[in-house]
């Protein structure tokens, strides 16, 4: 039996995806590569074309057929022919809950549905490296791969503070997350200048630690995070200060080496978002980087031997599109070795120093 993927929408995450899944389909064990695209632009054409010459098969609604064959695309399935015959589908909008509601649940045919980003309640929320053990096979159908700033904090966690026990050294962690306004691709909702967030959650302040705090729930973890938020007016990266208070004593060695033994972690020199972002372009796959996080290394400071503080940048995109391929081939066979091998092909993307 073919293996199909279906990724609706073609933005910042679903085009990758669909780029991943066609130059390397063969390895990561899928067959074809469907996806969804609702509105025909002429302005989204060429790109569309592109996706389509490396293999990828386009689906749209019975509506909408007309529209994208006058552009000169050939439209393979409809909407819920794609839905239907797929093997794992992956949601790649705004509005994943919504279409889990009114489509997914209803569908016996795929082994499971991945979400993105801020679809809190999609399924069991997912970061590759961080709670894989947490994913029940059978059980788990539905799964939210967190957004870029979670992975970014859950794995600063887990690589620093987790314990041979598996419970976590970490009295308190907090976190400030400096978002870029916007991405490269996008035209709106740029800032003119610093917009600082509001601490919209009693316990958690942004839901950057309260998401955290929801991955860890999957391994029966409470930690005791807080994190601040504030829009820059710049469009190339996240970039997060740190502050974790543990409740041992550490030495800078131990950290280090933490840090060297977990290869999603890149650390940096670069104190310049825009030298990671240009790194990102000229060596990442789709212009990114798909490792977790970027330490700045020399921002990384002990003190009293138990308060780390530093910064680190955020590969938006890139450390979700790493979750995302690697639930998909979860869902196809759940076997941790399998997962590993099969993620093989794209590990170049994975840096341990930028």
């Amino acid at each position: 039996m073919a293996n199909i993927v279906h990724i609706v929408g073609t933005g910042t995450i679903g085009e990758p995806l669909i780029g991943l899944f066609t130059d390397f389909g063969d390895r990561l064990g899928f067959d074809e590569v469907t996806f969804h695209k609702r509105t025909p632009l002429t302005s989204d054409r060429s790109r569309i074309r592109h996706m389509m010459d490396r293999g990828a098969k386009l689906a749209t609604d019975p509506e909408r057929r007309k529209d994208f064959e006058a552009m000169g695309h050939k439209v393979s399935y409809t909407a819920d022919e794609a839905l239907e015959r797929a093997t794992v589908v992956i949601d790649c909008t705004p509005v994943g809950n919504k279409m889990k509601e009114q489509y997914y649940s209803k569908l016996d045919g795929p082994k499971g549905f991945l979400a993105q980003g801020s679809e809190e309640g999609f399924g069991k929320p997912y970061a590759r490296g961080v709670n894989d053990e947490a994913l029940v096979p059978g059980e788990d159908r539905f799964l939210q791969i967190v957004s870029c700033n979670t992975h970014n904090i859950t794995t600063l966690i887990k690589t620093i503070c987790e314990e041979e026990d598996n419970t976590l050294a970490l009295e308190r962690g907090t976190f400030v997350c400096m978002r870029r306004a916007n991405d490269i691709t996008q035209t709106e909702s740029f800032v003119p200048a610093p917009n600082v967030g509001v601490h919209g959650d009693p316990v958690f302040g942004t839901h950057h630690a309260k998401d955290a705090n929801r991955v860890f729930r999957t391994l029966d973890l409470d930690p005791n995070l807080f994190s601040s938020a504030v829009k820059l007016n710049s469009q190339y990266m996240h970039s997060i200060w740190f502050s974790l208070i543990m409740n041992r004593d550490y030495t800078m060695d131990e950290i280090r080496h933490r840090i060297s033994e977990n290869k999603r972690v890149a650390v940096t020199d670069k104190r310049y978002a825009n030298l990671i972002f240009s790194f990102g372009r000229d060596h990442g796959y789709y212009g990114r980087i798909l490792s977790q996080t970027v330490i700045v290394e020399p921002t990384m400071m002990l003190r009293q031997d138990r308060e780390l503080y530093g910064f680190c940048f955020t590969p938006q995109d890139g450390n979700s599109l790493l979750s995302s391929v690697a639930a998909a081939l979860w869902l196809v066979d759940p076997d941790a070795e399998s997962v590993r091998q099969r993620l093989q092909p794209i590990r170049r993307w994975l840096y341990t120093e930028i």
